[in-house]
């Protein structure tokens, strides 16, 4: 092989013909083998008719076929099991196997309804070579129930193109076109109006469409599928779309023989911690988001993330984040059979900045912080542990943002509160309600003085001292001006509990109802004070 097909992708496609009614089998394989024998068909409402929509194989031999009208079908075969079509399940066992496929390459794209993209460039080896790769991944998914066809060429259509009718096909560089040519018009997939088309224009092998002049095919049939075709005889190529971004740093173990105690677990982590922050260390790169996943002997595929608020390059942190996230899993981490597969992978990195840490110590107090706010992170969640910032308005329940503090530590610690007055009570309350709750107020001092009583939560309080009011307008350039006026109270009651209550709007000026007559006016309490 020459250096410039050495450079090229490789492109291995999967294609599950039969995956709806594989899925129900699967699901119902305890019913015995009488299920294997009988005629099985998943139907599918199309154009106000029932049709099959997939089928297994005893139904191809009793004469029915994909696109049949299902009262067709039970003339035909009166014995047959008809299920109904779930393409949500049949989506999510699609990606179920994408992710059981990710223990071969991390490029995984889905190719739909019922197929798969595997970019195998430069990782063919690990498993034997192409042909040994094909073996492993179609063996595997045979055993599991699934009907399914593969092949590898460069471009991912030449090989999804004999998937459909040359499966186990490995085509070396060069030699796309000679392997599609032969091969039916339909293995393209570009439709059936195109298929048909070109059928009555007596095209009617991919070598027969070929032959023919691009501007002949693009006037009639469109440039869509005059690149669909240059792609499927490897003239052109277009990058697949991968599920999952391709991580910074990869580090996996294999095993020989599946793991499932955890004392080898967390000893294997551990290792692949170590060899993680080496790869890292080379580069000068820190972690800012971890992934462990457990690849299951039976398919099964569990990934852990792990956020972190400061670049990690320490080996021992991440060992101990991980361990901190294991043990607070609601779901625990459940082996199976054994893993055969870890991956350690930072789908996120940046670069370290060196800072004085001899002599500082602001910065090891910040470590300490930001390790400690890592492992309670790891624990109870990243969306959990907040911090506050304060932000330039003068409405109070805009006054703070509370954001995740893994990724705002620095801005929180740098941030300007207001300073409060000394010897003077605060101006706001302690406590501030996430809404202001209503309260009734029979009657009050017009037009902007405090009620002498208010009745809360079913409880009715006499006020006995009043400081106000403070006027608060709304922002009307954030609301279109239909924000009313607020006079704000500092209430004490004859019990000595002290409230922070609203008069939502201005008598006779600001509140007025549908046929513009002034409405009542509403009253809030919008927290209490210490």
């Amino acid at each position: 092989m020459n250096a410039s097909s050495a450079n090229r992708r490789r492109i291995l496609s999967l294609w599950l013909p039969r995956l709806p009614i594989d899925r129900i089998k699967r699901k119902l394989s305890g019913s015995g083998d009488a299920l294997d024998k009988t005629p099985s068909v998943v139907v599918a409402k199309q154009h106000n008719a029932i049709l099959i929509h997939s089928l297994d194989e005893a139904a191809v031999h009793a004469g029915l076929s994909i696109g049949l009208p299902l009262a067709n079908a039970r003339a035909i075969c009166p014995e047959l099991m008809v299920f109904d079509a779930d393409e949500v399940a049949d989506r999510k066992t699609l990606e179920d196997i994408a992710d059981w496929c990710d223990r071969f390459t991390p490029l995984v794209a889905l190719d739909l309804p019922h197929g798969l993209y595997l970019d195998i460039t430069g990782c063919a080896h690990l498993f034997g070579g192409e042909r040994a790769l094909l073996q492993i991944v179609c063996g595997a998914l045979s055993r599991r129930g699934f009907a399914v066809s593969a092949a590898i060429a460069n471009t991912a259509i030449c090989a999804r193109t004999l998937t459909r009718q040359a499966s186990g096909k490995i085509v070396a560089d060069g030699e796309e076109a000679e392997a599609v040519s032969p091969l039916p018009v339909s293995a393209l997939g570009a439709g059936d109006a195109i298929t048909g088309g070109l059928r009555r224009a007596g095209l009617k092998t991919i070598g027969d469409v070929a032959s023919r002049g691009r501007h002949e095919i693009t006037a009639r049939f469109g440039a869509g599928f005059t690149t669909l075709l240059e792609q499927a005889l490897g003239q052109g190529d277009a990058p697949i779309s991968p599920r999952k971004p391709l991580p910074d740093y990869i580090v996996e173990k294999r095993f020989p023989e599946p793991v499932a105690t955890d004392t080898v677990i967390a000893m294997n982590l551990s290792a692949l911690a170590a060899m993680l922050v080496t790869a890292m260390d080379k580069q000068g790169k820190g972690a800012r988001r971890l992934e462990a996943s457990f690849f299951r002997t039976d398919g099964a595929v569990r990934t852990i993330p792990v956020d972190t608020g400061r670049p990690v390059t320490k080996a021992e942190v991440i060992d101990r984040l991980f361990r901190e996230r294991l043990d607070a899993l609601n779901d625990p981490l459940d082996p199976g059979f054994g893993f055969d597969l870890i991956r350690l992978s930072a789908s996120r990195t940046e670069i370290v900045v060196q800072q004085q840490r001899d002599l500082d110590a602001n910065v090891h107090d910040n470590d300490e912080l930001a390790a400690l706010i890592d492992r309670i992170a790891a624990r109870i969640g990243g969306k959990r542990v907040v911090v506050h910032l304060p932000q330039d308005t003068h409405i109070p329940e805009r006054a703070v943002l509370a954001v995740t503090a893994q990724h705002h530590l620095a801005a929180a610690a740098q941030a300007a509160w207001p300073e409060r007055i000394e010897s003077e009570p605060p101006l706001q309350p302690l406590r501030l309600f996430d809404r202001p709750e209503p309260i009734n107020v029979p009657f009050a001092t017009v037009p902007d003085g405090p009620p002498h009583q208010f009745t809360w939560r079913r409880v009715t309080h006499a006020v006995v001292r009043v400081e106000g009011p403070e006027r608060i307008a709304m922002e009307w350039w954030k609301q279109n001006g239909d924000g009313p006026t607020r006079d704000y109270f500092r209430i004490e009651d004859e019990a000595g509990l002290r409230f922070w209550i609203f008069r939502d709007g201005l008598y006779e000026s600001e509140l007025a109802d549908e046929e513009s007559e002034p409405a009542s006016v509403r009253w809030f309490v919008h927290g209490l004070f210490a």
